[in-house]
């Protein structure tokens, strides 16, 4: 009997789970059992109750809408930081080279001003990623 048969189609398993239990729930444990095996990421039921019941760690991820917005507005503030500081040099070079002195350094204060204030725009969004950072770090733990 420990031959194969030349008929074809699967080997036979050493040891098939051919045991089965069934379990019935309520529509409230219903929608409950489906939310964990919706955030466990399981591809089928039977594996999630299995992990579930011999207590084999399975990762849960979870995605928050408002994190990945924030963070696609930092990502965007940062390209935007890099824009302005090539057109910033850009910018003084030509002021440098197309102007007499007098009009170059007054462009220069008024561009001087606009930077002193992307600064403190800057320091704002940088306060504001920290205080989003410390309430998400709250929420994790």
């Amino acid at each position: 009997m420990t031959q194969i048969s030349g008929k074809g189609g699967h080997r036979p398993k050493t040891d098939p789970s051919v045991n089965r239990y069934v379990v019935r729930f309520n529509a409230e444990e219903n929608a409950r059992f489906l939310a964990m095996f919706d955030r466990s990421g399981l591809e089928s039921k039977g594996a999630f109750i299995k992990n579930f019941i011999f207590q084999k760690p399975f990762k849960v991820y979870t995605i928050d809408e408002n994190t990945r917005v924030f963070i696609d507005k930092l990502s965007s503030f940062n390209s935007l930081f890099r824009t302005l500081g090539v057109s910033y040099d850009n910018v003084v070079k030509t002021l440098r080279e197309n102007f007499t002195e007098k009009k170059a350094m007054s462009a220069l204060y008024k561009l001087e001003k606009l930077t002193i204030e992307l600064v403190k725009v800057n320091s704002e969004i940088v306060a504001l990623a920290q205080k989003f950072d410390e309430q998400w770090s709250l929420k994790s733990r």
